[in-house]
């Protein structure tokens, strides 16, 4: 009866309203820290009306207009001890009424704000929806959307949300406690919609991908596994087929809106405090590329729609975090607005930014608690470590000799001190923009397998690619983001290859997956590993023994790694300041008990986790 009646009111709010395109956020919720919201409606010469609202769980504060008329923007204050339900909003000319619209309220779950945000507990699969699983092969194309399926690198492949949740337990089973998903918005673009950086509808899954409910069904059921989910989100630009890009509210919706402008990508100039203010707004201002208008952040009715949008999502599918894409190109003093806010209304959540550089100074500017040489107050929590990525790169691939080697990663993490919170980092061997770690390593089994223990027992917040557990690569042209992003086999009918069930795996392949298996399942468990502190012991060149502890309360896991290609002895006398009183250990991956005297021996290009006991 619920149902009928819900469709009844649908179908008379949509022959009402024939003039109304647009009403976003589409609904709210009671019970919210933002109780006062802006509310953007879109149809033709909307702004020649006057709405008015004649209901005691939402005051009409004010109404403004401005240059498009087609745009109108509603500021409402929900009542403390509002109800669930609907509101009508009524759009009057003269005393005439030409339009109503029922705006819900929504009964907000009463610990969404307890929510617990993604942590060091945790291990992120990153997954390009496209490329993972085709788990309805009906949406793959439709009459609205512009591209249709293609089997270039850069072409739609058909994978989409329902692929996701048919494989949970693949995820799940392997040690994964979240994953981040690439973006899953409207992506209605002529080409290279695939990817999901080019936005076209804020409020709207892509119908390729499902829609919002299955979207929120994904977050449900991974919850019910113990896996979060954590939202890639684009507040600096948008599609050139975005709606409001075709009709902009105001003359400065868009940076360079009439007048494209590239940006010059030059991030420092942020920091630089010789910049000259041309070199910062061709950074800030410019377009990404050329289908990705730059968004005005300035605009204050742009920056309140994006905030509300963020926090929107956040409540409806119970996310766990946020990745935020290309976070220094945005107007930096918004982007602390941004995530103030979301931090305000959920103080248990995590948001990590994208701030691609090797420079750890730059990178730690971003980071809440950071005190800054300019004064800039940020609000984001975690950042992806970059500097660490490509520092441990460089170690694996390097040749012999001094400054050579682990050096490079020892003295990255001795760069820690920058950061405001070094163990709320993001760190990773690759991700969706990058080689794959497989070919960067020169498909050497060894050096990988060091390079996944690094990252699963160092300090932060480990995040894998999809297909990396099965030594997916991209050789054939290593910087080829389609290539990157290949389709996961076992994800498609008629595939050769079905890694989700080991099916036509080589002999590498199953090893790994089963090396993954064993080291993130322990992980999970493992609160040393979690919460532990970091020591680590400076690499001594001629040997290329590097190792460290995480030691938490009377627990400690030692890491060692050789990458010599040869069995070495370490004199354990060198270490005796933080093992002392531990006499012999567990070592994880051969499952076998060590006896710590004065020596222990270690394989080449090796590395070993030890669980030391008294």
């Amino acid at each position: 009866m619920k149902n009928a009646l819900y469709l009844f009111l649908l179908i008379i709010c949509f022959n009402v309203n024939a003039q109304i395109q647009k009403v976003e956020p589409p609904f709210w919720w009671t019970g919210m820290k933002m109780s006062e919201i802006q509310v953007l409606v879109y149809g033709e010469d909307i702004s020649n009306l006057q709405p008015k609202i004649d209901d005691s769980r939402i005051k009409l504060t004010s109404v403004d207009r401005v240059q498009n008329e087609n745009y109108i923007f509603l500021n409402l204050e929900i009542s403390k001890d509002a109800q669930p339900g609907w509101v009508e909003i009524n759009f009057y000319k003269g005393k005439k009424r030409k339009y109503n619209y029922s705006y819900q309220l929504l009964k907000r779950n009463k610990n969404a704000n307890l929510v617990k945000g993604f942590d060091n507990s945790d291990v992120m699969y990153l997954i390009t929806p496209d490329r993972f699983a085709n788990g309805d092969s009906e949406n793959d194309e439709l009459p609205e959307m512009k591209e249709k399926l293609g089997d270039g690198n850069n072409d739609r492949h058909g994978g989409d949300l329902q692929g996701i949740i048919d494989h949970l337990d693949y995820i799940k089973d392997l040690g994964f406690t979240s994953i981040w998903l690439n973006p899953a918005l409207e992506n209605n673009m002529e080409r290279f919609s695939y990817h999901g950086y080019s936005t076209t509808d804020y409020y709207k899954i892509d119908p390729r991908f499902g829609n919002n409910k299955l979207f929120k069904e994904l977050s449900y059921k991974a919850s019910e596994k113990g896996i979060k989910i954590i939202m890639d989100v684009i507040p600096n630009h948008c599609g050139s087929e975005h709606w409001f890009f075709k009709d902009p509210p105001t003359q400065d919706w868009f940076n360079n809106q009439n007048n494209y402008k590239n940006t010059t990508h030059n991030r420092e100039a942020v920091q630089d405090i010789h910049a000259a203010e041309i070199d910062k707004s061709e950074h800030h201002d410019g377009w990404f590329v050329e289908t990705m208008p730059d968004l005005n952040q300035g605009n204050s009715f742009l920056s309140k729609y994006l905030i509300q949008n963020a926090i929107w999502w956040i409540e409806y599918a119970t996310l766990a975090g946020l990745r935020v894409d290309t976070y220094p190109y945005a107007d930096k003093d918004f982007m602390s607005d941004w995530t103030k806010a979301i931090m305000d209304e959920y103080p248990k959540f995590n948001i990590v930014g994208e701030e691609w550089t090797t420079n750890p100074a730059i990178t730690s500017y971003w980071q809440r608690g950071k005190v800054n040489h300019d004064g800039y107050v940020s609000h984001l929590p975690s950042l992806m470590d970059f500097p660490l990525q490509s520092a441990l790169t460089e170690a694996l691939n390097d040749d012999f000799g001094w400054g050579k080697g682990f050096v490079k990663s020892y003295k990255a993490l001795a760069n820690d001190f920058l950061y405001a919170d070094p163990f709320n980092l993001v760190v990773f061997p690759d991700n969706h923009d990058m080689t794959r770690f497989f070919t960067q390593i020169n498909n050497d089994l060894d050096l990988f397998k060091m390079g996944i223990i690094y990252y699963s027992t160092i300090r932060g917040i480990p995040q894998f690619y999809y297909g990396t557990e099965i030594l997916m690569d991209s050789n054939k042209n290593p910087g080829n983001h389609g290539l990157i992003r290949s389709n996961f086999p076992g994800g498609w009918p008629g595939d050769q290859v079905n890694a989700f069930t080991g099916s036509g795996l080589n002999k590498n392949q199953i090893e790994t997956l089963r090396f993954f298996k064993k080291l993130l399942n322990w992980r999970k468990n493992n609160e040393v590993i979690h919460y532990g502190k970091l020591i680590q012991f400076a690499p001594k060149f001629a040997e290329e023994i590097y190792s460290y502890y995480r030691t938490y309360n009377d627990k400690k896991v030692w890491v060692i790694f050789n990458r010599v290609d040869k069995t070495q002895v370490i004199d354990l006398n060198h270490f005796e300041e933080v093992h002392n009183g531990f006499k012999s250990g567990y070592e994880v991956l051969q499952e076998k008990k060590i006896i710590l005297n004065d020596k222990l021996e270690i394989k080449g290009k090796s590395a070993m986790i030890i669980e030391l006991s008294k």
